[in-house]
């Protein structure tokens, strides 16, 4: 199991579903969101993720059709999202994460996207777009 929270602790939530993949993304709505280069983000089933305390401290915000942005509304901490297109899956920040994963990043998605003045300087594998099908296993 692993746990995390926002900034200011209002919110909290347990993964006991499998850890799908974690990923870097660079699409512009990340990129944005984070006011960062790109998102860390932990995939995980979302019959396993469960908000433990702090529901009624959640803001949801729609960033674009079908796609649900989770956050503090005391903090603004970002904590996870959910997709329509991606049903059963959790995307969580993983800087809210206050236990390990015990897994590394595997790859860099949206990087046709990615900031102009960041260079990726690592050996993952790279996609042009985003997650599909075939990368989650």
């Amino acid at each position: 199991m692993l746990r995390g929270s926002c900034h200011c602790g209002a919110v909290k939530y347990e993964i006991k579903g499998k850890l799908l993949m974690f990923a870097c993304c660079h699409c512009p709505d990340c990129r944005k969101y984070t006011g960062s280069a790109f998102s860390s983000v932990l995939v995980t089933e979302s019959d396993g993720f469960e908000v433990t305390s702090g529901k009624d401290d959640l803001i949801i915000y729609q960033s674009s059709p079908g796609k649900y942005r989770h956050f503090c509304k005391t903090c603004g901490c970002r904590i996870y999202l959910k997709a329509d297109h991606r049903p059963g899956m959790i995307f969580v920040r993983a800087g809210s994460l206050d236990d390990d994963p015990q897994i590394k990043p595997q790859a860099h998605f949206w990087v046709s996207k990615k900031a102009p003045w960041y260079e990726i300087c690592d050996s993952m594998t790279q996609y042009p777009e985003g997650l599909t099908n075939n990368t989650i296993k």
